[in-house]
């Protein structure tokens, strides 16, 4: 579908034939505004059509791709019923509402509010376009032109997203971390801040979604928004295996070497004509990264966490299985996070994330190369459980010798 999304670009905006030269151009002029050069950027810039064109067909895109490998973190991602709003902060050419009816076939038949909401006109009004020639007028959608904290009226949304905004909204230099005992409030941190813009559209049952780049910054932006979400009763339900402390902060701006949590994924199969447009930007786009957030109703804990079964068929994969003989003192869940590296001494392993923080999954390459790095585990901690001796993560196997 992300084909017809293309196609369907190219009918709503349509773009003559003697600017297709510069629209490369345009692409990474585009990108430069949005990362190196963001001081020279205004509020509008969107609004110029050549802007307007490059993210359509670029950004766009890819930011669907995106939301595509998120949303299949969870089946039931998100959980929505018929008479449900959404608030999409934000919003631009409609992402959230063109991602979800692209990946979640199960909503296309239920009875949706969305409140798009973005600083350009432009932008809301190209997405319009676009989402009726995508899915006709199935859902309700209200645009709604403004910066963050514009008046939404109705009743509060059973799910309020934030894709790609607080990077653009607040400087780095105010992302602190909140850890227990802090000298410095949440309500004084740009995480503080956007949780109570977050939480004044969002109903008590409903859930909150955050998605910023996988960089550094976006990393340790998205574990200070975690722990000034837990401290307003919404507990991490996606990605995080547990609402302990977060054991991938990151560092304050996202400086130093501290590891942050993030997500990267191969992009082969987003469409030969996106990856052409990419490459002749300067862009070229062979791993798509990201980090994120899903944090429940207030005051409800996290559900109860399913193991991820591997495919036990293929015989490729029958040796990923984790032996339950082990002697063990705990069982934990974790979320496997980063592609297979060697470990000196010990084989092949990978990065999690668990209640008892960073885990390094241990096994050989063949056993760690089918998980993807998103899968959740459920392994067991043996009585002589080992640490590892670079980043003191404790080390778990899939098998028998670990």
């Amino acid at each position: 579908m992300l084909e017809d999304l293309l196609r369907i670009i190219e009918e709503t905006a349509p773009l003559p034939r003697r600017y297709r030269s510069a629209l490369p151009g345009d692409v990474a002029e585009l990108s430069r505004l949005l990362t190196a050069a963001r001081g020279e950027r205004d509020n509008g810039y969107l609004s110029r059509p050549n802007l307007l064109s490059a993210y359509l067909r670029y950004f766009l895109p890819w930011n669907v791709f995106r939301l595509s490998r998120l949303f299949s973190f969870a089946p039931d991602l998100p959980v929505l019923s018929d008479g449900d709003a959404v608030s999409d902060l934000g919003s631009g050419p409609l992402t959230l509402p063109i991602a979800l009816w692209i990946t979640q076939p199960e909503l296309r038949k239920k009875h949706l509010e969305f409140r798009c909401i973005d600083t350009t006109g432009a932008a809301l009004d190209a997405g319009k376009q676009i989402f009726a020639a995508l899915a006709g007028k199935t859902w309700t959608i209200k645009t709604i032109k403004g910066p963050l904290g514009i008046p939404v009226y109705g009743k509060k949304a059973k799910l309020t997203a934030a894709l790609n905004v607080f990077n653009e909204v607040y400087p780095l230099k105010l992302v602190s971390q909140l850890r227990p005992g802090g000298s410095s409030g949440p309500e004084h941190s740009a995480a503080g801040k956007a949780v109570a813009l977050l939480g004044s559209l969002t109903a008590e049952d409903g859930s909150i979604l955050v998605m910023e780049p996988g960089n550094p910054q976006g990393g340790a932006f998205i574990a200070s928004l975690r722990a000034a979400l837990l401290t307003e009763g919404r507990a991490p339900l996606v990605p995080c295996p547990h609402a302990a402390e977060c054991p991938l902060p990151g560092s304050p701006g996202g400086r130093g070497k501290a590891k942050w949590c993030h997500f990267a994924f191969d992009t082969e199969e987003a469409p030969a004509a996106l990856h052409k447009l990419s490459e002749a930007a300067g862009i070229p786009k062979e791993r798509a990264t990201f980090s994120f957030l899903l944090a429940g109703q207030i005051n409800a804990s996290a559900p109860e966490l399913k193991q991820i079964q591997i495919n036990a068929s293929n015989p490729e994969l029958k040796r990923v299985q984790i032996n339950a003989a082990l002697p063990a003192r705990d069982i934990l869940h974790v979320r496997s996070m980063s592609d297979p590296f060697p470990v000196p001494g010990t084989g092949w392993g990978r990065y999690g994330c668990s209640e008892k923080g960073l885990i390094l999954i241990a096994g050989t390459k063949p056993e760690l190369d089918p998980l993807k790095p998103e899968t959740l585990l459920k392994l067991p901690v043996p009585v002589n459980a080992k640490r590892d001796t670079k980043t003191g993560a404790l080390m778990l196997g899939l098998n028998r010798s670990c």
